[in-house]
């Protein structure tokens, strides 16, 4: 009952982030909540301590236990636990371009070497990653092993219409194979397929009327490209059609965003997404293997509430905040590898105690997960998952470590909508000073000028513009508010 109240105390004083959702909606999801909370957590005790100082267990990874899935149609041993090459670690350096920052060759390789060391096979990369420099510093590490020993994944990652052309996406496949030191591809992706305003009027623009999907078909004729498949993102409408032309494209793979949250309130997280237990089901049915993204909903199934860290951890103390993602991403039969971005040693060391070997989840396992998820559902944070997409921001934001503050803010409860909360001034005094600390004054949300660039970007469908202004003018308000 103590979870009960301290979710609807959250919600009720925070007004001002709630305005915005309709109040049948929301008096709806507080009774969902409701009864489903006390079958889920009863006998939970009140946090003691930040779910942050839980989110990783220590003690030995053995080398040979690694979990490992088939690919149905050539036989290979995929490891269960992919290297998402998204968020590679960085150095500062005193010139350079973007602030200095430099991906850290050095740090890239021993993450590499740990991951293979235990089993890790699938490297997953973009020319859009690490702002186009993700597919180099890939390359540079895995070159130091036999080709036959790992598998490559990347995408032709041809949003901007300036790539549309065949030219540009050709010249986009190939300087990625060149960035790659490989000469064949294991598992080529068309990136982000249903993403924009019209997700079937971009796709025929991206990869028919220009022939790239014809292009890319031969190119698996030939064995340049091992695999072919697509990611998935936004218009459903764009993923029927392409199922529905399996028999034509013969998809070898799908790359789909699957977790606990996202299984069935995918669609209450962002109206254009679609429920994860409908993509994978459709793909399981046609005998497609999926690979996993977001398994950790863009890190905010690892930095959950303090009172849902509590419950998790009187399940099952051994494990991570982290791993219950993992592991239910990793327990469904027809996905083949489950993909995370691992930018720390110590996350990579507590993945690898998920997968060497995987402890499938029980049925009872992912209902107290599915009810974990509805409790989740009444916390208002932006979906923002940290893909950086919208990034570079004309005028220097950091919008992904705004929104990111924010959220953590909401499942601390530390963001405050008025000088009568019980703990207004803590509250306040923890979001501003973590502001600043997060966040550089010169890229914080009040540089926004609304022009609107990184939206289109957004795989999630965020309002970038209208959550900045709304976030910078709860920053002023609680600046006046002494």
């Amino acid at each position: 009952m103590e979870i009960i109240i301290f979710c609807t105390y959250l919600i009720i004083e925070n007004k001002e982030i709630m305005s915005n959702i309709n109040r049948r909606d929301f008096l709806k999801r507080l009774g969902l909540g409701a009864s489903v909370a006390g079958l889920a957590f009863a006998g939970c005790e009140k946090a003691a301590k930040k779910g942050s100082t839980d989110n990783v267990i220590t003690g030995d990874i053995p080398e040979d236990k690694m979990t490992y899935r088939v690919n149905p149609k050539t036989g290979e041993k995929v490891s269960l636990l992919g290297y998402g090459c998204m968020r590679w670690p960085t150095v500062s350096q005193e010139s350079g371009p973007d602030g200095g920052e430099e991906l850290d060759q050095e740090a890239i390789n021993d993450l590499v070497d740990t991951a293979i060391r235990h089993g890790v096979n699938y490297f997953d990369t973009s020319p859009a990653y690490c702002k186009g420099r993700s597919e180099g510093a890939t390359g540079i590490a895995l070159s130091r092993y036999p080709r036959e020993s790992y598998y490559i994944a990347t995408k032709l990652s041809n949003f901007a219409p300036s790539t549309w052309s065949r030219e540009a996406s050709l010249a986009m496949y190939h300087n990625s194979l060149k960035e790659l030191q490989t000469d064949y591809i294991d598992y080529m992706l068309l990136h982000g397929v249903g993403m924009g305003n019209d997700g079937m009027e971009e796709f025929n623009k991206r990869y028919i009327d220009n022939g790239v999907l014809d292009f890319l078909m031969k190119e698996r004729e030939a064995g340049r490209i091992r695999n072919l498949g697509f990611s998935y993102h936004g218009d459903i409408a764009v993923f029927d059609h392409l199922l529905s032309k399996h028999d034509e494209y013969k998809w070898d793979f799908v790359q789909i965003q699957l977790n606990y949250v996202d299984w069935k309130h995918a669609k209450e997280v962002n109206e254009r997404n679609t429920n994860a237990e409908y993509l994978y089901n459709e793909l399981a049915r046609r005998d497609i293997p999926a690979i996993i993204m977001e398994p950790l909903l863009g890190g905010r199934l690892s930095n959950v509430p303090d009172h849902i860290v509590s419950c998790l951890k009187q399940r099952d103390p051994e494990r991570s905040v982290a791993s219950w993602a993992f592991r239910y991403a990793g327990s469904h039969p027809d996905v083949l590898t489950v993909l995370s971005g691992m930018t720390y040693k110590e996350h990579l060391e507590d993945n690898l105690r998920s997968f060497c070997p995987l402890k499938p989840l029980t049925d009872e396992d992912n209902m107290f997960l599915y009810e974990t998820a509805d409790l989740m559902m009444q916390y208002p944070t932006v979906p923002c998952n940290d893909c950086k997409y919208c990034m570079p921001c004309p005028y220097g934001l950091d919008i992904p470590s705004i929104l990111l503050h924010y959220n953590k803010c909401i499942n601390e409860g530390n963001v405050p909508a008025s000088r009568q909360s019980e703990n207004y001034r803590k509250a306040r005094r923890a979001f501003l000073i973590g502001y600043d600390r997060s966040v550089p004054g010169l890229r914080q949300a009040s540089h926004c000028i609304g022009c609107g660039q990184c939206a289109p970007h957004c795989p999630q469908s965020i309002d970038i513009p209208a959550e900045l202004h709304r976030i910078d003018g709860m920053v002023e308000r609680l600046k006046r508010e002494v």
